[in-house]
C-alpha cells in the first residue's frame, strides 16, 4: 500500500477515523483548562476545521502533536490573560441515598473542597492532573499531549497532590 495513502489526512475516511479516536480526548484536554463544556465543544470543533483546511502539511506520527498544538493555541487565543476557575458539576443528582446525613454532608463538604482546591490549581498542573487521574492517561501519554518531557509532568502532578493535600488537609 502507498505510503502517502495510509498518512493522507485530507483522505476522508482517514480523517473521519482520527475524529472519532481523539475527539473526546481532545475535548476533556480543552474542557481541564477551560472549565466550560460549551467552550471545549466550540474549541475541539475549531480545532479539527483548522486541522483539516492544513491537512496537506501533517507529517506521519505527527497528526496527534499537530491537532493539540492547534487546539491549545485556539484555547490561549481565547482566552489570553484571563484567570479560569473550574466550575465542576455532578453528573448526575442522587435522588436517594441508604447513608446517613452526617455522611452526605461530610461528603458534600469535601466535594466542595476538592472543587475548590482543584480550580486554585495552575492550568498547568490541573491539565496534567486531570489528564492522569480522569483519562487514566499515563505521564508518557501526557508528555506526549503536551509536548513536554516526561519528569515535567511527575512534576506537575506530584505539585498538583501537594498542593491539594494542603488546601484539604487531612480527612
Amino acid at each position: 500500500m502507498d505510503i502517502k495513502k495510509e498518512t493522507d489526512f485530507c483522505n476522508e475516511k482517514k480523517f473521519s477515523d482520527f475524529f472519532l479516536n481523539h475527539s473526546k480526548l481532545l475535548h476533556n484536554f480543552i474542557y481541564y483548562k477551560c472549565g466550560d463544556f460549551d467552550m471545549a465543544n466550540d474549541l475541539v470543533q475549531d480545532s479539527f476545521l483548522k486541522f483539516w483546511s492544513n491537512c496537506s502539511k501533517v507529517l506521519p506520527g505527527k497528526a496527534k502533536s499537530f491537532l493539540f498544538t492547534i487546539a491549545n493555541n485556539l484555547f490561549l487565543n481565547a482566552y489570553s490573560k484571563s484567570n479560569v476557575v473550574l466550575n465542576f458539576k455532578n453528573s448526575l443528582p442522587k435522588d436517594y441515598t441508604n447513608e446517613s446525613p452526617e455522611f452526605l454532608l461530610e461528603e458534600k463538604e469535601f466535594g466542595s473542597k476538592l472543587q475548590k482546591a482543584i480550580a486554585n490549581l495552575t492550568e498547568a498542573q490541573r491539565t496534567a492532573f486531570l489528564m492522569n487521574r480522569i483519562d487514566g492517561k499515563k505521564y508518557r501519554e501526557i508528555a506526549e499531549i503536551l509536548g513536554i518531557s516526561i519528569k515535567a509532568v511527575e512534576k506537575r502532578i506530584h505539585n498538583s497532590l501537594i498542593n491539594l493535600r494542603k488546601e484539604i488537609g487531612n480527612i
